[in-house]
């Protein structure tokens, strides 16, 4: 018995240091970048879109230290951005090098700020059957820093997520098809819901109490797995239709939402389902409460697919992979996640400090990623 309750004891510390850790993870976006190459009968072009607020950080763009960068201090850096980010971006043709070279930049407006845009020119030798990228822009600053990228050669467009942990990659020009966009585009769908805190958060908040019933003033432990598993089948199944909804229409232009709004809403809606952990006033029809909430959340992984730039020909598939790879991100985090905590229901460690001290914690990061989002100010570490 004293076995079990220390492993359970483990188990229980475990997933509390993993709330601990999000607490320092970023409330706003995360550092993105936006690489664009395109090949039409041979010829390649390409843009690249770059948050100023980064090249703040790398290289210094505010001249007089007042806060904001004005497009003259812009203008005078232009050939320090274009030499900064193409010696961090080199391309290579099958065996043979590609020169790229920038145009005139100009500024461009993102979901999360400013971004400037340099047009790229490539000049590659022959036809490539193979192309092979080595990116590390701001790799030596930022670890969770990501390079989106959009190639199409004659209409057919690939995704991939450059970075840190992938910075050279390569993509074979002849078999592109519809296939690997699908797959492109559900791998970026598990990756935004593994690095989004606050979605995860979301979830993991309505999930804590999926193993406990609610009985009269208090929380008890579910008698089956059953009981816990359809709970749980109900609040993920609301949240996927829900905020495939709001993804769809937000992605095809139908509504839009300011950005800024979008993921003050969010934040809100980490905060309340957490708060209902503690203080219960929804506990029989929390798949109602997931899918009101998942209808905001569509608008936010929206913004991804967004400032990719696809192609309108992409947008079906783009959706639907990315959809069904947000899903397959969530059945990971559900499958690792349930086992454990109806293990771990009948015990006052899951009660009392899993359920109400990891609520605490969400509640209280999540309270500081509202006041940043509401007020556009930054109180946490990156």
């Amino acid at each position: 018995m004293s076995r079990a309750r220390s492993w359970a004891r483990a188990v229980a510390m475990a997933l509390l240091a993993w709330l601990v850790g999000a607490l320092p993870a970023q409330a706003h976006k995360p550092s993105d970048s936006y690489l664009t190459l395109t090949q039409i009968d041979g010829r390649w072009s390409g843009r690249w879109d770059i948050a100023l607020r980064d090249l703040e950080f790398a290289i210094g763009l505010d001249a007089n230290g007042d806060g904001e960068i004005t497009w003259g201090e812009l203008r005078a850096r232009h050939a320090d951005i274009a030499a900064y980010a193409l010696a961090r971006l080199s391309v290579r043709a099958d065996d043979g090098i590609c020169t790229v070279t920038a145009d005139a930049q100009r500024v461009d407006e993102h979901t999360d700020g400013a971004y400037t845009v340099l047009p790229l020119a490539l000049a590659c030798p022959g036809t490539p059957t193979r192309l092979t990228l080595h990116y590390t822009l701001f790799a030596d600053l930022d670890p969770q820093h990501r390079g989106l990228l959009n190639l199409s050669v004659n209409g057919a467009a690939r995704t991939a997520v450059l970075g840190p942990q992938a910075a050279t990659q390569v993509f074979e020009l002849a078999t592109m098809s519809r296939w690997t966009q699908f797959i492109d585009f559900a791998r970026e769908g598990v990756w935004h819901i593994w690095i989004g805190f606050d979605h995860i958060l979301f979830l993991l908040s309505l999930l804590l109490p999926a193993v406990l019933v609610w009985e009269g003033t208090r929380w008890r432990p579910a008698e089956t797995f059953r009981e816990s598993f359809w709970d749980v089948l109900r609040i993920v199944t609301a949240f996927t239709v829900a905020h495939s909804i709001t993804l769809s229409l937000a992605t095809l232009g139908v509504v839009s939402l300011p950005s800024r709004w979008v993921e003050s809403a969010i934040a809100a809606s980490v905060v309340l389902a957490a708060l209902n952990n503690i203080w219960s006033l929804i506990h029989r029809r929390r798949w109602a409460v997931a899918f009101g909430f998942g209808l905001i959340h569509g608008f936010g992984f929206a913004s991804v697919l967004a400032d990719l730039g696809l192609p309108r020909d992409a947008l079906a598939l783009a959706l639907v992979g990315f959809n069904l790879g947000v899903e397959a991100g969530q059945l990971a985090i559900v499958m690792l996640f349930l086992p454990l905590a109806f293990a771990l229901r009948r015990t006052a460690l899951y009660r009392r400090y899993v359920m109400v001290g990891g609520s605490l914690l969400i509640v209280m990061l999540a309270g500081v990623w509202l006041v940043e989002r509401v007020f556009d100010v930054k109180l946490l570490p990156a």
